[in-house]
């Protein structure tokens, strides 16, 4: 066969790699040949993510090695992490490991240990932007994190995001993990959801029968006979044990090498874990035990740990360590030492009794706990030797969970349940951990299992602690999307009398939120007035609960000036420091809805980013996915349907990453209906079953537009009947049908449209009612006025109503909307003028439809001009370029002029009022339809293209 290296990019050809490899490199010369095509690929500019995986020994992580030899050779800047299972409670603790030894440490204070925001995650993924923009600065960079499989589950979030955010630069990730190791289900969510998003994934098996030939050939310096193939049957074709194997072999005089060919002259072949664990018998007694103790620390290990577990001064240990590194046991890593190897690793440790691995695992809980600071490091011991009533034990892993309860509450939520588990029912301590289960359980979405436990707890608690769980109850119930039971939970804390001020005003806020979502209008406007007429006594947080609420009163009942008075006046409270941290975000989120009912699209971006600085900095990590989801709805009002669903993606994908899983379902509500505009009814459908199957009920916070578009999905498909069903609250009642309008003006001609066209004109009239009602009474918000002329000029076939709509409406899609309306309309009066005015208004409403997107809509305006007689070509499709600087979107070619600027992707997104990661997917676009892989080689075509602009 022809030699393997041949088909290996150039990246892999370096003169210094075949020194730098091990034995068999060849073995992998494909793995290494899309390895080698990412790193030449970031010498130009583009960054990518490369997932390793196998079982134990297939050569993971001498591929990382190997990986990094090369790369630092090539001129790139080189970050290496490994992950460990006791240092698995350390938030981040891989990544900080890397960014340090790369010379760009994360600022202290970042790795979230101290106080600081409810929820440190979102701060904590800001802080990794600044090392890694300063590393990507200066040129290509490799960055590994090895064992991935006992990665914190801080760091998997920083992995799922940041790989997203810097694929646009020139940063390549190479994760790897051993399969089965660790939490599998989590870390299998992470890779696939990478993998779908573009990594390259690359799964080590057993070598085939070539890969073992040449891995012998390698190691030997001779072809192999069939008699040392067979070897690879002895080691499960497992490289490391394989290249073990035959170096024990050769030592011992077991080949026989002639004409280039080697044969075995051994007949006694021993199992090849054998060759793992002979290594260590022939190692000196002292140094064994000095290898069990220093397993016990981890694969990687502190020498003055191991000393003081030892009872040993460093000196004391140098002759043992030495006779480890020689014997290729342990080696250097950085200010550590590690074992060469896990399966070296694993093979040590297998060699002590699980009473005495939970004894030495104590003793290093002990000492480490004696040194004082964290209490982390020791519970990762801890939580290994301690027993069932451990008084010891569970006093640490306590402390433990509320050190990281701000910074991974993935991390607190495990620590804490293991140590409920080890209470006895009896321990008074049992509640306090149960609630700080609850408080993580709650942060990472797992809100059945906080509700689960909350309950039970509740029933032990005595009072000043029931009154927490139940508070925190209420809460959970609210992001569940079950706003009356929320509220029930509420009232009850609140009809208590020994129940603390702060407790009973967030209870309060609670009951407000609560009504807001079920749009209780009546109970919610007489309980926030009457606290307002108390507010003295209250504190902030109890006072913008109330004013929230009437801004919703207001809203629904039509008077915007006033619902705007009561937003602002929350928004003074919420700044004023009386307000709990959890409470804050919410006002602005709202203002920013209110100015997107109004077309008011520029305030509310402004407000959306205020709000989205304040949840950030507060750590109010449950709202994380709302801007994002926010600023969709804007973009889809604005008419920028490309945006929209960038940013419904972009929120989708925070609230899986953040574990808010509920806000899922209104990213899937806006993709169905961008998808209904395009015209892509499979798509539409595809999203809606998807939103029927996420879990949230109809009370999911900001979730009330969803109703909305399941009508309007029905509809497109067909289904009229299952429309008039979802809108008939709306037809019947008028405080839901008013709601309906306010929230959404377009619906106004949409609803009175589906109604004519049921042969219901009654609930026609209503709408139309309605609408006029909403434009008398806001004259300063012409939105209203237009869509009260659409659904006007609709019920009474008015081409003046139309005309009217057609010429002022806000939004460009309205426009467009009732242009075709009234090109329909004066199609049936058979004169020759009215034809006429026909073809321009359809023409209008054509023209209008191709410049969103709205090809579904474009299709059928089309169809009617036919009917005239009239031909339209589908200018967009058919003659918009598919490549090159022409094939942009005008919000692509603003990214590009940022990007080539030298912006990093958050500050465009500032800028544009975007999400980062919405300008990340911008980017991956713009740099595929340029067929481009840098930000130089976009900086070069900006200047280029547009010479007169700024660059």
């Amino acid at each position: 066969m022809g030699d393997p290296s041949q088909n290996v990019p150039d990246a892999v050809e370096d003169p210094g790699f075949r020194e730098a490899s091990w034995p068999g490199w060849r073995g992998r010369a494909r793995e290494w040949g899309l390895v080698a095509g990412l790193l030449r690929a970031a010498r130009v500019g583009r960054g990518g993510v490369v997932l390793v995986e196998g079982r134990p020994g297939v050569g993971k992580s001498r591929m990382l090695d190997v990986a990094a030899a090369t790369a630092t050779r090539s001129g790139f800047r080189v970050a290496r992490g490994v992950a460990d299972e006791l240092a698995q409670l350390m938030p981040l603790a891989p990544l900080i490991s890397a960014l340090k030894e790369s010379g760009c440490p994360l600022r202290a204070g970042d790795s979230g240990g101290e106080p600081g925001p409810v929820d440190r995650r979102l701060l904590l993924l800001e802080h990794l932007h600044e090392p890694l923009e300063t590393l990507v600065a200066h040129g290509p960079v490799l960055l590994t994190v090895d064992d991935a499989h006992w990665a914190d589950p801080m760091t998997l979030l920083a992995l799922r995001s940041l790989t997203v955010d810097f694929a646009s630069s020139p940063l390549i990730w190479m994760v790897a993990r051993t399969t089965g190791g660790g939490d599998a289900l989590r870390l299998d969510r992470v890779f696939n959801a990478l993998e779908r998003e573009g990594a390259t994934r690359i799964r080590l098996g057993a070598l085939d029968d070539a890969a073992v030939a040449e891995v012998v050939t390698d190691v030997l310096g001779a072809a192999p006979e069939p008699d040392v193939l067979a070897l690879a049957g002895i080691a499960d074709a497992n490289p490391f044990l394989l290249v073990d194997l035959i170096e024990k072999l050769r030592r011992e005089g077991g080949f026989r090498i002639a004409d280039g060919r080697a044969r075995l002259v051994s007949t006694r072949l021993p199992p090849a874990q054998a060759v793992t664990r002979e290594r260590l018998e022939d190692l000196s007694r002292p140094t064994r035990h000095m290898l069990q103790v220093a397993g016990i620390l981890g694969r990687s290990f502190s020498v003055k740990d191991l000393a003081e577990m030892l009872g040993e001064s460093t000196g004391d240990l140098l002759p043992m360590l030495e006779e480890a590194m020689s014997a290729r046991i342990v080696e250097s890593a950085g200010h550590e030492l590690a074992f060469r190897h896990e399966l070296l690793w694993e093979a040590v440790t297998e060699t002590l009794s699980s009473a005495v691995r939970r004894a030495l695992h104590r003793e290093a809980g002990e000492i480490l706990l004696k040194r004082g600071g964290s209490a982390i490091p020791a519970a990762a011991h801890l939580i290994r030797s301690a027993g069932h009533g451990d008084v010891f034990a569970l006093l640490a892993l306590d402390r433990a969970a509320r050190e990281v309860l701000r910074s991974s509450p993935q991390t607190a939520a495990d620590l804490a349940l293991r140590a409920l588990e080890l209470t006895d029912a009896s321990d008074p301590d049992w509640v306090g951990r149960a609630a700080v289960a609850v408080d993580a359980l709650t942060a990472v979405g797992r809100l059945g299992e906080a509700a689960d436990l909350a309950r039970p707890a509740l029933g032990r608690a005595p009072p000043v602690w029931a009154h927490r769980l139940r508070c925190a109850l209420a809460y959970i119930l609210l992001l569940s999307g079950r706003p009356a039971d929320a509220v029930s939970q509420a009232e009850s804390l609140l009809s208590r009398e020994d129940v603390s001020r702060d407790l009973r005003d967030v209870a309060e806020w609670t009951v407000f939120w609560g009504l807001i979502c079920l749009n209780d209008v009546r109970e919610g406007q007489r309980r926030a007035q009457a606290v307002l007429a108390d507010r003295d006594k209250r504190s902030g947080t109890a006072v913008m609960g109330a004013l929230l609420m009437l801004s919703r009163c207001a809203l629904i009942d039509g008077r915007l000036d006033d619902s705007f008075t009561h937003l602002h006046e929350a928004l003074r409270i919420g700044g004023s420091g009386t307000v709990e941290a959890v409470q804050r975000p919410y006002a602005r989120l709202l203002l920013g809805h209110l100015h997107r009912c109004l077309c008011q699209f520029e305030a509310a971006d402004l407000a959306i980013r205020a709000a989205e600085e304040e949840i950030e900095a507060l750590g109010v990590t449950v709202l994380a996915a709302q801007p994002a989801l926010f600023r969709a709805r804007v973009k889809l009002a604005a008419a920028r349907l490309h945006d929209a669903a960038a940013e419904a993606e972009a929120g989708m994908r925070i609230a899986d990453d953040m574990g808010t899983h509920e806000s899922i379902r209104v990213g899937l509500s806006i993709l169905a209906y961008i998808a209904v505009r395009r015209g892509d009814m499979n798509a539409a459908g595809r999203n809606i079953r998807k939103y029927a199957r996420e879990r949230g009920g109809a009370g999911m916070l900001f979730g009330s537009a969803c109703g909305w578009v399941e009508a309007v999905v029905a509809e497109a498909q067909g289904d009229r009947e299952r429309a008039m069903d979802i809108f008939g609250p709306a037809y019947t009642d008028a405080e839901r049908r008013q709601w309906m309008l306010v929230t959404a003006p377009l619906a106004a001609a949409w609803m009175t449209r589906l109604a004519l066209a049921s042969g219901n004109r009654a609930y026609a009239q209503t709408i139309v009612d309605m609408a006029g009602r909403l434009a008398r009474k806001n004259p300063a918000y012409p939105v209203f006025a237009a869509a009260a002329a659409h659904a006007r000029g609709l019920l009474r076939a008015d081409p003046a109503d139309l005309a009217f709509a057609a010429a002022n409406h806000p939004q460009l899609w309205e426009r467009a909307s009732a242009a075709e309306d009234l090109g329909v309309l004066l199609t049936t009066s058979g004169a020759a003028a009215d034809r006429e005015r026909a073809i321009t208004s359809l023409d209008q409403a054509h023209d209008g439809y191709q410049q969103i997107g709205a090809l579904r809509d474009a299709a059928r305006t089309r169809a009617r001009l036919r009917a005239l007689g009239v031909r339209r070509r589908h200018w967009v499709r058919s003659h918009q370029r598919e490549v090159g600087w022409g094939s942009l979107t005008d919000t692509e070619r603003a990214v590009a002029k940022l990007i080539a600027q030298g912006l990093t992707n958050r500050q465009a997104a500032a800028r544009m009022f975007l999400s980062p990661h919405t300008v990340s997917a911008h980017l991956r676009r713009i740099f595929t339809k340029l067929d481009i892989a840098s930000r130089a080689e976009l900086a070069r075509i900006f200047a280029e293209e547009c010479p007169d602009r700024d660059s």
